[in-house]
């Protein structure tokens, strides 16, 4: 089995062209295992859809399935221009959470960033959960999967690797969720860190940056149309909200290297 590795601001996933094996699961853990197989955050295999230009499915590392994945879908588009599987730069993606429009923007004829329709973030109210004896206030946010959107005042002592597994595996969130602790650092600027449902610390999560962002508008640290840009361990995204809560999202795609799986 051939792979490509690719990263959104480090988050990065193996990608494969075709369809899903039965043992995803197995396979996943096997290669996405940093010192024993090629090390990722994951699986995102690429097949043809029926509804779309191009159907995505996304695997954590540890086997389990997600939705969707904001940096994943990025380098999905990079991944099917760049090798020629299409020569449209406006192109519909097919996942779990709905269809998805990537904007394509080339640099010297290659995908150097996309532009990603993201849908409708639902946005809940605030809720105070105990978790391991301490009251932590969050907010629960959709951009197609979960998210719990935490603001803290120094996002350097945040308690990432701590809170995170217990929030992630929380009664209240019986699917899981993803965790993001963030910063407000000026008008419309957040510093965050994520502990990602099925990966773990990562350093960069899209749909994170996009809870983030709604959960900041709510909040009235950021505003509507107006870009918001996310710092990622990784680096930046630009995410920018309508008043209808529909969600834009701006960051790179990049390729890591090509590699070739082999039984022994």
């Amino acid at each position: 089995m051939r792979f490509t590795k690719m990263h959104g601001l480090g988050n990065d996933y193996l990608y494969v062209y075709g369809e899903v094996p039965e043992n995803i699961k197995e396979l996943c853990i096997k290669l996405s295992n940093r010192y024993f197989g090629a090390g990722s955050d994951g699986m995102i295999y690429i097949s043809k859809s029926n509804v779309a230009d191009f159907k995505m499915r996304v695997f954590n590392a540890d086997g389990s399935e997600a939705k969707m994945c904001g940096n994943g879908i990025r380098c999905v588009g990079k991944y099917v221009y760049d090798k020629g599987y299409t020569d449209k730069t406006l192109i519909n993606v097919e996942t779990l959470s709905g269809i998805k429009t990537l904007k394509l923007h080339l640099v010297g004829g290659r995908v150097r960033s996309v532009t990603v329709d993201m849908g409708t973030a639902v946005a809940e109210k605030a809720r105070t959960l105990n978790v391991g004896g301490k009251n932590v206030t969050l907010i629960p946010v959709s951009v197609g999967n979960p998210h719990a959107v935490i603001f803290v005042d120094d996002i350097d002592t945040a308690p990432l690797t701590t809170l995170g597994p217990k929030i992630e595996r929380h009664e209240t969130f019986p699917g899981g969720v993803n965790v993001e602790f963030v910063q407000v650092l000026t008008d419309n600027k957040l510093r965050m860190r994520v502990w990602e449902r099925g990966s773990g610390v990562t350093m960069a999560c899209g749909t994170g940056a996009c809870a983030c962002a709604m959960a900041a508008i709510l909040q009235n640290y950021c505003n509507y149309n107006e870009p918001i840009h996310v710092q990622l361990d990784g680096g930046p995204l630009e995410i920018k909200i309508s008043p209808d809560n529909n969600v834009q999202m701006t960051g790179p795609a990049q390729f890591v290297y090509e590699g070739e799986t082999i039984d022994d």
